[in-house]
C-alpha cells in the first residue's frame, strides 16, 4: 500500500500521533492521534501488499476476532483515505 503524504510517528505526552513531514505539512495541517492498533497499522502499512495481508499481520499480532479487526482496519483506512493520506 503506498502512502501519498509523509508522515511520522511521534510519541507526545503520552499519545501517540503522526506528524506531517517536508512538503506534507503544506497539504495537511495538524496531526492524526493513533491508538495501539492504529500505530501497529501505520507500521505495516507500506510492508504489506493490501488490505489482506494486513489483516493477515493483525491476526498474527493481536488475539482478536477477524470480524472484528477487519472492521477496525476498514475505520483506520477510511479515516486515511477521507484525508487522501492513501
Amino acid at each position: 500500500m503506498k502512502l501519498k503524504m509523509q508522515f511520522i510517528l511521534r510519541d507526545i505526552v503520552g499519545e501517540t500521533v503522526l506528524v506531517p513531514i517536508n512538503e506534507s505539512t503544506s497539504n495537511f495541517n495538524g496531526l492524526i492521534t493513533v491508538n495501539e492498533l492504529g500505530k501497529f497499522i501505520w507500521e505495516n502499512l507500506e510492508s504489506s501488499k493490501d488490505e489482506e495481508d494486513l489483516l493477515h499481520k493483525i491476526l498474527e499480532e493481536y488475539e482478536v476476532e477477524e470480524k472484528e479487526a477487519k472492521e477496525d482496519l476498514d475505520e483506520f483506512l477510511d479515516k486515511l483515505r477521507q484525508v487522501d493520506i492513501i
